[in-house]
């Protein structure tokens, strides 16, 4: 064999293998969520002066979603929306401007009263809902004003809104879902797949050297500053990225 290809596979062989930061920066299969789902939920495009009622022909689950998804017929219209706490199949829900203030009704929040918990909140007119959809959250219609329909959100802040947006009245459905606990690890790694984030998560200390940048060593330490720069190559982007304080608080005692 040719003496320069023996060094070449020997470099080869030893090239130190990339961090699992890296790896999932770039984007690979593994890494990414399952797009096979049910349908994009939102309401269906009605003018905002339409009156319609549509039927629950089912609720379904969707993979990586804690809510379940209701399957609203509209005259021949089919939509998915995230069901409230009270849907039932076969139920009928209201959808306009005139509609009554009742759980699942999809209405303008101009025509909302004070005090109304909404959910699946649409943040710009006709994007058929983005806000508040996830189990067991909901907002409150605080106020309204010349400049718009102000909103309480789950976490605390308020928004105001476009009066023509429209939302559904009552609280999304699988709350406490997440709260389950999980018997084995399997089940929590299938659950951390649906909806693509990383499982599980190993400290980089615990890592070899050629794995991490943290790794290696007699003991599990970092063994120089884990604080890198912001603009850091790929491999090496990991810790305390451009902090400006790490460390314990000092508190300087007055004279």
């Amino acid at each position: 064999m040719n003496h320069n290809l023996k060094i070449i596979i020997n470099k080869l062989c030893f090239v130190g293998k990339r961090p699992l930061v890296r790896r999932r920066g770039h984007g690979g299969m593994q890494f990414r969520a399952s797009d096979r789902k049910i349908s994009k939920t939102k309401y269906p495009s009605y003018p905002l002066s339409a009156q319609h009622e549509g039927k629950i022909l089912d609720l379904l689950h969707e993979r990586g979603r804690d809510a379940p998804l209701a399957k609203v017929k509209f005259h021949s219209d089919i939509s998915y929306i995230p069901a409230v706490l009270g849907t039932r199949i076969n139920s009928k829900i209201q959808f306009g401007l005139k509609s009554d203030i009742s759980s699942g009704s999809i209405i303008s929040i101009q025509n909302i009263p004070d005090g109304t918990s909404v959910c699946n909140i649409e943040k710009y007119f006709g994007d058929g809902g983005t806000m508040v959809k996830s189990a067991g959250t909901t907002a409150t219609i605080f106020s309204h004003g010349s400049n718009g329909v102000t909103i309480k959100l789950p976490s605390g802040k308020f928004v105001t809104l476009n009066p023509k947006n429209r939302a559904m009245i009552g609280t999304i459905a699988g709350g406490g879902a997440a709260d389950k606990p999980f018997m084995s690890a399997g089940m929590k790694w299938r659950r951390f797949r649906s909806k693509g984030r990383k499982y599980p998560i190993v400290r980089g200390v615990a890592q070899a050297a050629y794995v991490h940048p943290h790794g290696g060593g007699r003991h599990q330490h970092v063994g120089q500053s884990s604080t890198v720069s912001r603009n850091a190559p790929p491999g090496a982007k990991v810790g305390s990225i451009a902090a400006q304080k790490t460390g314990r608080a000092r508190i300087k005692k007055r004279k």
